[in-house]
This record gives structure tokens, sequence and C-alpha cells, in this order.
């Protein structure tokens, strides 16, 4: 693999051909991503941290890029062209993705088109629920359930325009504010802490060197390999008597843990996903050991508390209160290492120059300052004119900083395939709290709306702006140039990821052809948001107690790891364990650990870097087959490949 190094020459500007060109895929790719997580329910590429769709265009562009170099140079990519490329469209893809905009517009029409006598919705919710951020017409909800309709109809298009607006200018300011808090943090973290960012070792990889990367036996052997399995067993959908290989997610529990108290374990499954193998291959072995040894703790913890009587107890053992508070406390974790930063920055603002090359920042600090204090301002505002009080607004958006610079810093020192945090977000620490009465219902009412930022942290765009930043200086490329890239790429993600899903909840219809999501992710808050206004929530003790064990526990593994260079268990192990994602994968990661543990231990550091480049190629090859079926399906309207991971 590459060497990290730090370019001291002039750095080269961020070229108008690689914005256009990536302006230009967003549209495309914002279609791709909603017709195969929302039409189909299938392949989501945004639920892990490398997303497989801006894999196979990268792979795409690097092989054609490689043709182009030989008739006509002068029109070639350049590598860091291609970069800057992959990450608009990362960025583009987050803002899409699975936990953000699939998300968002199912929520904006469902509390008046499934109100009901029975629900009170209508003087429940609707009374809360600002006009320019919702729709209400039912003639123009009419399509948008039941399909067979079209979008582009005036009185359609009015309705939804300034709803469309209104969140995207939110998201854009949100995104803005993430951005600035990134350039400010950018040097200690990837500069002095020199931080590894696994995630990017890939696209680093395809794009700052393809030809000499492609010459290589192993990377084509690992591209045979993934893309074959995976073409093989997604053949299944076309011919139903073919038998597969299994080694998709399959359950285990329901056959081995049938007894008390054993069977509180029959939900575990295992799974060998040749692509979440290659992307644990590359993080630290002490966290690929933590994530499915703390997995096992998990469980372990379920089966006591069965064998002591304690399921009866409504929600022991606190499995996510503990893992919430785990993810609190690596977002106070990470902004105390950076304590020292923060302290030269503002005396660099403030008093006197302290840092002499400030030109390489993203922006000058004092302007990333301005940046991030007028973007909390704007999205203040906007919550304000909402309807939220100022004191929730704080609250809310206080902890769910904390949460997503804890999401921030485990991709950048870790590189964790998976950081999903399920029903764990700032509301539900509120409510749990203070009890519904105190958090008042116009406040609950807004956070439902905010259920897209808060009901997992999977595809969030914060950690990829931040790689973006480290790919630009891996190649030599101007960071102020890929701010400008950055910018547009969340700009036109928004808008067209919205339209996207608008155009195909019209032809297809929420409530018919549109498999699952486009009902239940509106349902989920509202249901929710029916619960806390209808039987009020009193402050949970017991919750608010385990979210202290669980930061607690997380204190206590991070002092150990640092006083201990042999101390295996990490904290963010424990943080991201107990998740939807950690069950499917913590068996993927566990054989990528024993592969890992096994190449180092036995064979050397030149065996692991051959080892990495067949693991590359099987990222390439897995991730290029689904995303071709997934592309097929947008074009034969059919669903196409393995289905959801």
């Amino acid at each position: 693999m590459r060497k990290d190094s730090i370019h001291t020459s002039a750095t080269r500007g961020v070229s108008l051909k690689a914005i256009a060109l990536g302006a230009l895929l967003i549209p495309i790719n914002a279609y791709w991503i909603m017709t195969t997580e929302i039409v189909w329910y299938s392949g989501h590429p945004t639920v892990v941290s490398l997303f497989f769709n801006a894999v196979f265009l990268l792979f795409l562009l690097a092989m054609v890029n490689l043709g182009v170099r030989r008739v006509m140079p002068r029109a070639a990519l350049r590598d860091d062209e291609l970069l800057v490329v992959y990450s608009m469209i990362g960025i583009a893809s987050a803002i899409a993705s699975h936990d953000m905009m699939e998300i968002l517009v199912p929520a904006l029409g469902h509390a008046f088109w499934l109100a009901t006598p029975e629900n009170e919705w209508a003087t429940l919710i609707q009374p809360y629920l600002p006009s320019w951020l919702t729709v209400s017409d039912l003639s123009v909800l009419d399509g948008y359930y039941r399909g067979e309709s079209s979008l582009y109809h005036a009185e359609t298009l009015r309705a939804w325009a300034v709803p469309m607006l209104a969140w995207c200018g939110f998201i854009s300011a949100l995104v803005f504010t993430m951005l600035c808090f990134n350039a400010i943090i950018r040097r200690q973290w990837t500069e002095k802490e020199k931080l590894a960012y696994p995630v990017i070792q890939l696209p680093l990889e395809v794009a700052a060197d393809t030809q000499r990367f492609f010459s290589r036996q192993l990377v084509w052997i690992g591209i045979a390999v993934g893309a074959g399995l995976e073409f093989y067993n997604g053949s299944k959908t076309l011919i139903p008597s073919l038998p597969i290989l299994p080694y998709a997610r399959q359950n285990i529990g329901n056959l081995l843990f049938t007894e008390k108290p054993w069977n509180v374990l029959s939900g575990v499954t295992i799974a060998f996903y040749p692509y979440v193998i290659g992307l644990g291959f590359f993080i630290p072995l002490d966290l690929s050991f933590s994530a499915w040894f703390f997995y096992w703790m998990w469980k372990m913890q379920e089966v006591l508390a069965s064998a002591l009587g304690l399921r009866s107890l409504p929600g022991f053992p606190y499995v996510t209160d503990q893992t919430g508070g785990g993810y609190l406390a690596l977002g106070l974790l990470a902004l105390w290492v950076t304590r020292k930063h923060f302290r030269n920055v503002f005396i660099h603002i403030f008093r006197r120059p302290v840092f002499e090359d400030e030109e390489r920042e993203p922006f000058t600090y004092r302007t990333a300052l301005i940046g991030f204090i007028g973007g909390c301002a704007v999205v203040m505002a906007f919550c304000l004119y909402a309807g939220m009080s100022l004191w929730a607004v704080i609250a809310f958006f206080g902890l769910y900083g904390l949460l997503v610079v804890a999401v921030n810093r485990m991709r950048a020192e870790l590189g964790t395939p998976v950081h999903d945090l399920h029903y764990a977000g700032p509301e539900q620490m509120l409510t749990m709290t203070l009890g519904t009465r105190e958090v008042g219902a116009r406040n609950l009412t807004i956070m439902s709306l905010f259920w897209f930022l808060t009901r997992a942290f999977r595809g969030h765009p914060m950690p990829h702006q931040l790689e973006g930043f480290k790919m630009a200086e891996r190649v030599n490329l101007n960071n102020r140039g890929m701010v400008s890239a950055m910018t547009i790429a969340v700009v036109l993600g928004g808008v067209f990821s919205f339209w996207a899903f608008l155009d195909l909840a019209y032809r297809y219809g929420t409530q018919s052809r549109i498999v699952g999501p486009g009902l239940w992710f509106g349902l989920e808050p509202f249901n929710r948001l029916t619960g806390w206004l209808t039987s009020p929530l009193e402050p949970d003790a017991p919750r608010m107690a385990f979210h202290v064990v669980g930061a607690a526990i997380t204190f206590v593994l991070a002092g150990l790891r640092a006083r201990f260079v042999w101390w295996p268990l990490h904290p963010a192990g424990y943080a991201v364990s107990s998740s939807w994602g950690m069950g499917v994968f913590w068996s993927c990661l566990f054989a990528s650990w024993l592969i890992k543990w096994i190449t180092l231990r036995f064979y050397g550091m030149k065996a692991h870097t051959h080892v990495g480049w067949f693991f590359m190629g099987i990222i390439l090859g897995e991730g290029s087959a689904r995303s071709i079926w997934g592309l097929a399906s947008v074009f034969t309207g059919l669903p196409l490949g393995t289905g959801h991971w």
C-alpha cells in the first residue's frame, strides 16, 4: 500500500473538469440509490462505511481513464481529479442515503394522509407541523401514496417546492457547519496524530497509481472472486432453481439455542460477505477483535438477564442505552484529545499567529470559526421558526454534535465498517432524562421531523468530508478547492435525491409497489410521537444510569488502552458492537481479524501487503457486481441481485 506522507510542494488546484464530472454523475447516482434502496429494498450501498456505488464509479472511471491516456493523454483525468469525483459521489450518496433523505421525504406527508379518527393525528400532531416543512394537500398526496401518477404537474410541483427548498437549505447549512468543524480539526487529526483513515485506502490505490494497481495479479484474482460470487448468487433471481453459495446472512440461533436461558440468542445470525471481510482486513486488529468480542458480551448479558429472571424488567439489560452512553463518551474523548489544538486555533484567531502555513487549510481558521458559528445560527433560526424552544434546540443539537463527532473520529482513526447506533438519538436521550411533558408537544413534533438525522448514523456525510481532505493531502491537492467540490455535492445531492424519491413515489406509490420503507420510514417517528403524546413518559432513571455506565466503561477502556499498549479491547468496539450492523457483520469481522492476525503473526508485513491487494480486489469485485445488479434493476424494473445485506 502507498505510504502516508505530507506534501510540502505547491499544491494543485481542483479542476473544473473534475467538479463538472462529479456534478453530472450526482443525479444519476441519486436515482440509482433511490431505485435500489427504496423501490426494490435491495443492495443498500449506503449502510456500510465504504459505499460500493462510489467504489464502482471510481473503478469504472479509472479503467476508462487508462484507455483515454493511451489515445488522448491530454483528455485523461489526473489522479486528483478521480478522487475529487469520488469524494463528491460519496458525499452526495450520504445525503441520499438510507439514513437521511430516504427517511426525510416519507415523513413529510404521513401525518396528513394517514390521519384517522382512531389515531387522532389531526388534533395531536397536525397543529404543530409547519406548513412550509410538510405537504398537507390530500389531492397532491394521492398520487404520492397510490402511484401511477406523475410528479410533473404544476399543482404537485408547487406543493413540494417549498418543503424541498426548506429542507435542502437546512441540510446544506448543517453539513456546512460540519465542514467548518472538519476544517478546524483536520491538521490535528490528519497531520499531528496521523490517524490511519482505513476507509480511503482502496480509493487512493485505485486513483493515485491506476496502472500499477491494476497490474497486480492478486488484485484481479480478488476481483474475479468477489464479482464471481456475487454474480452467481444474484443470478438466482433469474434462475430460481440455482443453488446458492450460503455466505449471506443465515440464522443459526434458532437451531443452536433452543433451551432457556440460551433461547434469547435465537436471533443470532452468521454471514461471510467478502466485501465486509475485505473492509475488516484494513482496520486495526484491536478494533476488529473488540467488535466481535463485545458483540458476544452483549449477548451474554442477555443470557445472564434471562437466567436471573430479569428479562421481565422493561428494557433490561439496556444495551442501546449503554452504547448510547459509549458514543457520547467517544465524542467527548475526541474533543478532549483535540483540546490543545483548539486552544492554539483560538490563540491564532484572537491574539497572535501560530500557524505559518495556514493556506493549506480548507479555510483560514478565522473563516472556519465564523462559518461554524454562522451555520449553527442558521440551524438554530430554522428550528426556532419551525416552533422549537431555544433550550430544546441547544440540547438536541448539542447531543447530536457529540454523536457525529464520535462517528467522525471512529472513521478517521479506525475505519469501522458500521457505526449505525439505531434508536438512541438526542430525542431519545432528552425524553429519557426530562420526560415527555417537560420536553413539550411542539418540541417533540419538530424533533420527530429530524428522524432522518437521528434514526441511525450509518451513511453520514461528515466522515466523507474529512476523508476527502485526507485524500487531497495524499495527492497534493488544494483543500480550498475541495471545499467548493464538497459544497456543490451537498447542494446537488440534496436536491436530486429529493427529486428522485418523489419521481419514483409518484410512479410506483409508497403504499403499493414501493417496498416497505416508503411507508414505515415515515410511520416510525409519528407512531412514536403518538405514544409520547397520549401516554406521557416520566424521566427514566434506569436508562439514565445505564447511559452513565456505558460512558464510564468507555472512559475506562480508553484509559487502559492509553496506559497499556498491549490492552486488546478498544472503546469504539464497545460502542459499535450492539447495533443492527454488528449483528449482521460480526462474523465477517471475526473472519477478517483471524486472517489478519494469522498473516501478521506467521508471515509478516510483506504477506500482509499482498493479502491486502487481494482483499482490495475482493471489495472492487463484489462492489461492482452489486452495483451492476442495481443498475440492471433500474433499467429493467426487476428486483435483480442478492438483495440487502
